[in-house]
């Protein structure tokens, strides 16, 4: 085998051969080892300081005081930093970089801003889907004589159509009782309590008429159990609606409800 081995070696073709691959591991040694440190430390190398949570004037002042080259990348929605504040930055804090180095900035755009959808003509159920389509909320609801929408239609809102508020948002919505000359429609307020009562038919153009008191020791108290004229029926505009409310107390006689 040995006496193989040195006749193969005597052949011009495999010492060429052999000759190339040794060049060629000088070569890769001398690039690993050498050339390439040399040319990352050309000019010197430094480590990256952490700029997020920075309002980005006060980020890029940091990187380039360190050497470093600040991009402002992009802006993107974030509902916990500020707007203007870094949210990333790339490379990371804590990365070995040549000097002069480009930093790429992520900004925040602040919370996500929704528009607020067009709520008039829908009904208060329609209206409560499309706010849940944008992330909204239905808020307050009150009720109004109106000429131009049918009843138990929405004819305004607190929020106008298209205006940009925050993800989670309450819109208000106004909800028709009816044309105004014709009279309105009674909403119900059983189980409201009083005061509850007299805000939604102030909403409605009705006031609060005549206030019974009934005992009882199994209803809630201040609650409304009755009323007169009764939810449904269209009256006219400022007309007073009775209300029959539970006291504490042990009951002596049956809520007496007035006969039309």
């Amino acid at each position: 085998m040995i006496i193989r081995l040195s006749h193969l070696l005597r052949k011009p073709w495999v010492r060429t051969v052999l000759t190339v691959i040794g060049a060629g591991l000088v070569f890769v040694l001398f690039l690993n080892y050498l050339a390439l440190p040399l040319y990352v430390n050309h000019g010197g190398t430094l480590i990256v300081p952490n700029v997020t949570g920075l309002p980005v004037a006060d980020a890029k002042n940091a990187l380039a005081g360190a050497g470093l080259q600040p991009v402002e990348a992009e802006t993107r929605p974030d509902p916990d930093l500020p707007v203007g504040t870094v949210t990333h930055q790339n490379p990371p804090a804590q990365t070995i970089v040549k000097h002069g180095r480009r930093i790429y900035l992520t900004v925040s755009g602040g919370e996500v801003l929704v528009e607020v959808p067009q709520l008039r003509g829908r009904s208060m159920r329609e209206a409560k889907f499309a706010l849940e389509r944008y992330g909204l909320k239905l808020g307050t609801v009150s009720f109004a004589p109106s000429d131009q929408f049918p009843e138990n239609t929405i004819s305004g809102q607190t929020i106008s159509p298209d205006f940009k508020i925050t993800r989670g948002s309450k819109v208000g919505i106004i909800v028709s009782s009816g044309n105004a000359a014709g009279g309105v429609t009674i909403p119900s307020v059983v189980g409201k309590t009083v005061a509850e009562a007299e805000r939604i038919f102030q909403g409605a153009g009705l006031t609060v008429g005549n206030v019974s008191y009934q005992l009882s020791s199994e209803l809630v108290p201040n609650t409304v159990v009755e009323q007169f004229p009764r939810a449904g029926e269209t009256v006219p505009v400022g007309k007073k609606v009775d209300l029959f409310v539970v006291k504490a107390g042990k009951p002596t006689e049956e809520i007496q409800i007035p006969k039309r």
